[in-house]
């Protein structure tokens, strides 16, 4: 490695700030541990002064010892015309108990005289004092400069003012905010370079995504001397959100050299990705770099054929260093060789010219016939395969099932499933409340389950989606149904076809469990051999 940067991450901070995302004081402390054993440098971990969650986090993160990173609050710089002591935000701080504290004051002065509305020379005494004010408690100081590229452009004297007040009051990093998110590439490293020119301390960089150039704006800041970077590890966080870590990373240490995170961590990199976004509720973007699954997932029949034969020919680095895995996509532009490819995963022994190999194919082209198709929906093309070898065994037998729906909807739920199942000839009989009735019959199914196969108590559906395939058959056309299901490592989809929504979407949801439990049984055999 060429180089080191240090990476702040603020996902319990500006990634909190995101819509639609709010997290518990477990959730943020086990994001804290997963970015911790991935081994960034620092966790932002909220404002202590701003709700009682933050309060209670920070009392409770006293407790617990972190083995490669820094915890780190944040805050504000005291108030206008009172001293350091008598700010409350700033005693919040000090009690938060946190080896390094992140400041952040105006650097623009438009902020200045219209925002905060105290005078320019007021606010540099508001960064000085509270910088120093933590520094003679011997505290890490990290000073954001806030709206630091807009406020340079309008009056990069003023800026740079800001800058001088925080190294006097003794910072220890100087971080340049593209708060708004509206800076280019070029003018990010043409600025940062003329401060790396000026300040002996430590710089940083921290970008919002507004013009959808935040990773790169972070890289480029990298290129002038930078050598802090903050984001949020899947780019969540206010309006477009911030820098993506799960980006920026690979990018700076597997094409630059430049070391952020220790290199046998690297290979975590997919897995933090999914943890994160899992205990964040939310659906991951499959199209992300480097993480996502669409991210090394290849159609194009010339585009396997070439990564078949040399993987660099479309691939731009292997998935293997970021802990991510290779996909080719079932789909009518594939190619045979994909099918043989994905048949020789079960049976290494089938052949081109294998009688099996041509029952399979056209069992493939009579489902597509039907209205499957198997593109993101791997996990069935594969029990397909599997029931085809004679390599498959029912996991349960369904008795029956029953739904209740409630129009118009009161309250939710609006649906209840009554659901028998029976497995090795012991049956079970449960009933689940849920959103609709394809999310009662999920609940139903695998609450009936668990009984027999608790792993499941770790699945849920992250994602559904229905197509009307023949729609001039009105009322009477068949849909296809999607399930993504996930247990919080891996991913995988799942597909049904039928003129009956909730039969459609049983043959999916039964193919999704299925899957899962072949999944780690064969885990569990690996294991023991």
């Amino acid at each position: 490695m060429t180089r080191k940067v240090d990476i702040l991450d603020s996902t319990l901070r500006d990634g909190a700030q995101a819509e639609g995302i709010s997290f518990s004081v477990e959730d943020k402390i086990k994001i804290v541990k997963t970015l911790d054993e991935l081994g960034v440098s620092y966790i932002e971990a909220g404002n202590p002064g701003s709700n009682p969650k933050d309060i209670e986090f920070f009392k409770r993160m006293q407790s617990i010892e972190l083995k490669n990173a820094r915890l780190a609050a944040f805050g504000s710089t005291r108030r206008r015309d009172i001293t350091v002591e008598e700010d409350n935000n700033v005693q919040s701080l000090l009690s938060a108990g946190t080896p390094v504290i992140v400041i952040f004051g105006k650097s623009w002065d438009f902020h200045v005289t219209d925002v905060i509305k105290t005078t320019l020379e007021e606010n540099l005494n508001m960064i000085r004092e509270t910088v120093a004010f933590f520094k003679k408690r011997n505290k890490e100081v990290i000073f954001d400069a806030e709206h630091f590229y807009d406020g340079y452009k309008a009056n990069p004297e003023y800026a740079f003012k800001a800058l001088q007040a925080a190294v006097e009051g003794g910072a220890d990093c100087l971080v340049l905010c593209d708060t708004n998110g509206g800076s280019f590439p070029n003018e990010v490293y043409e600025i940062t370079k003329k401060v790396t020119e000026t300040f002996k301390v430590k710089i940083g960089i921290h970008t919002h995504n507004d013009g959808g150039m935040a990773v790169a704006n972070s890289i480029m800041a990298v290129e002038a001397g930078a050598s802090h970077v903050q984001g949020t590890y899947l780019g969540f966080g206010e309006r477009c959100g911030n820098a993506n870590l799960s980006t920026i990373i690979p990018n700076l240490q597997l094409k630059k050299g430049i070391q952020c995170i220790p290199k046998d961590k690297m290979v975590m990199l997919t897995h933090a990705a999914r943890k994160i976004a899992e205990i964040a509720n939310v659906t991951m973007n499959e199209r992300d770099p480097y993480v996502g699954n669409s991210a090394f997932a290849h159609k194009g029949g010339m585009h396997i054929d070439g990564v078949a034969k040399a993987t660099r020919s479309f691939e731009h680095v292997d998935p293997d260093l970021v802990g991510n895995k290779r996909r080719f996509l079932m789909s009518e532009v594939a190619g045979r060789r994909t099918i043989l490819d994905k048949i020789r995963e079960i049976c290494p022994s089938v052949t081109k010219e294998s009688s099996e190999t041509e029952a399979i194919i056209n069992r493939l082209k009579e489902l597509e016939h039907q209205g499957y198709q198997f593109e993101g929906a791997e996990s069935t093309f594969e029990l397909i395969i599997r029931k085809q070898l004679g390599k498959y065994r029912p996991f349960f037998e369904l008795e029956s099932f029953k739904l209740i729906t409630e129009q118009p909807t009161q309250s939710r739920p609006s649906a209840s499933a009554l659901i028998k199942v029976k497995v090795d000839g012991k049956a079970e009989i449960t009933a689940a409340e849920g959103d609709g009735p394809v999310h009662a019959l999920d609940r139903a199914l695998r609450k009936a389950l668990e009984v027999f196969y608790p792993e499941l108590s770790s699945v849920h559906l992250t994602d559904f989606k229905v197509r009307v395939i023949d729609s001039k058959s009105a009322t009477a056309a068949k849909v296809r149904v999607l399930i993504e299901s996930t247990d919080g490592e891996t991913v995988w989809t799942t597909v049904g076809v039928s003129t009956d929504i909730i039969e459609a979407s049983w043959i999916a949801l039964v193919d999704s469990i299925e899957y899962k439990l072949i999944k780690d049984l064969e885990k569990k055999i690996r294991v023991y051999l």
